[in-house]
C-alpha cells in the first residue's frame, strides 16, 4: 500500500493543515496518510483528524523509541555535535525531528515522506512508480549545496572510500520530500551504519542539520539505488520546490515554474510561529502567502487579518523596539 506520511506536533498545527488539505485536494480521501509525533504535544492534532478516517497520529511506542535510541547512538558518537549545539551533555539537538525514521517500520509498504511546512500541488504517481526501479526517490536541489547535509570541510569527505565526488553531486537530498520502502533499515543496516560512524565517519555529519546529515549518510552508506527526478527529468518538464524562488507563477491555488506545474512547494526557512500569527489574523507577508491560505482554510472561512499587509521580515518599529527595550529594563 502506498501513502504519504509527514512529521509534526502542536506547534506547526496550521501548517499541517494546510498540507492535509492540499493532499486532500489532490486525492480526496483516497490517499491514507500516516503523522509522526515529534514529540507528545499532538492533542490539537490528535482532534483536528476524528474526522479525517484516512489520517492516523502514529502511536507504536516500541517504533518510536527504537528510532530515539538510534538517534541517540549517532549523535554519541559525534566528536563535536555537543560543543556545537551548544546544550548540556545528555541533551540532543532537535531529537524528535528523527522520529520521521519510524516510516521504515510504519503502516505503508511505500511511502512519501512531506514536512509538515510543504504542500502537495500535483498528483505524485510518477514518484511512486518511479520507486518501482529504485529505493529512494527524491525532488530536489539539495545536491547544489552540501553545507547543510556534511562538514564540506573535511577532506576525505569527496574520498572514493567515503562517498566520492560524483555521488556528492548526484545523490544528496532535502530531508523535506522523499519516497522510500518499508524495511529498508532493519536491526541489521542499522547496526552497520553505526560500525562505520564508530570507525570515524562520524565526523562527516553536520550537527546543525540532524536528521537531513543522518538521513543523507544512511542512504549512502547503504548504497541504495536513488533517483532525483530534479536530474532525471528533461529541463522542460522539471520545476523549483522552495518558497525561496520568487518566479512561480499563481493560477488557481497552484504554481508553475515556466508554464510547468509544481508537484508540491516547501516554505523551507520559514518558522512556524510565522504561519501561527497569520493564522491567528495578524497580516503577515511573506512568498506564496495566500497559496497557504486557501489550503488552510480550504474548508472553512478565513481569518480576517488585522491592518495594513506587514513584510514578515520588516524590521522592527520604532514602538516596537521601545517596548522591547522597556520589558528588558523592567526584568532586570
Amino acid at each position: 500500500m502506498n501513502g504519504i506520511c509527514t512529521l509534526a506536533n502542536d506547534q506547526v498545527y496550521d501548517q499541517l493543515i494546510a498540507l492535509l488539505n492540499s493532499i486532500e485536494s489532490r486525492y480526496g480521501p483516497s490517499m491514507p496518510v500516516c503523522i509522526y509525533p515529534y514529540d507528545r504535544q499532538t492533542q490539537r492534532i490528535a482532534a483536528a483528524i476524528q474526522q479525517r478516517p484516512q489520517v492516523q497520529l502514529y502511536d507504536d511506542a516500541d517504533s518510536i523509541a527504537r528510532w530515539d535510541q538510534f538517534a541517540r547512538q549517532v549523535w554519541d558518537l559525534h566528536p563535536t555535535a555537543r560543543q556545537r549545539w551548544g546544550i548540556p551533555p545528555n541533551d540532543y539537538h532537535r531529537v524528535g525531528t528523527h522520529r520521521r525514521f519510524c516510516a521504515f517500520d510504519g503502516p505503508f509498504e511505500r511511502f512519501l515522506y512531506m514536512d509538515a511546512d510543504t504542500l502537495l500541488l500535483d498528483a505524485v504517481d510518477v514518484v511512486f512508480a518511479e520507486l518501482n526501479q529504485h529505493d529512494w526517490v527524491v525532488y530536489d536541489f539539495q545536491h547544489k549545496d552540501l553545507s547543510h547535509v556534511y562538514e564540506i570541510d573535511l577532506t576525505n569527505l569527496a574520498q572514493p572510500q567515503v562517498f566520492g565526488l560524483a555521488r556528492l553531486q548526484t545523490e544528496i537530498f532535502c530531508s523535506g520530500f522523499y519516497a522510500a520502502k518499508r524495511g529498508l533499515f532493519d536491526a541489521q543496516a542499522r547496526a552497520h551504519l553505526l560500525t562505520c560512524l564508530q570507525a570515524g565517519e562520524a565526523e562527516l555529519l553536520y550537527p546543525m542539520a540532524p536528521d537531513q546529515t543522518v538521513l543523507n549518510y544512511m542512504v549512502m552508506r547503504s548504497e541504495l539505488t536513488s533517483l532525483n527526478l530534479a536530474l532525471s527529468l528533461p529541463a522542460s518538464e522539471r520545476t523549483g520546490n522552495s518558497v525561496t524562488s520568487p518566479h512561480f507563477e499563481q493560477r488557481d491555488h497552484l504554481l508553475y515554474d515556466r508554464g510547468k506545474r509544481l508537484m508540491y512547494l516547501h516554505y523551507i526557512g520559514l518558522s512556524s510561529q510565522l504561519f501561527s500569527r497569520l493564522c491567528a489574523g495578524e497580516n503577515l507577508d511573506f512568498p506564496y502567502r495566500d497559496v497557504f491560505l486557501h489550503y488552510r482554510y480550504l474548508n472553512q472561512p478565513q481569518p480576517v487579518l488585522r491592518g495594513a499587509r506587514q513584510p514578515y521580515n520588516a524590521a522592527p518599529s520604532f514602538r516596537q523596539r521601545l517596548v522591547k527595550k522597556l520589558a528588558k529594563l523592567n526584568s532586570l
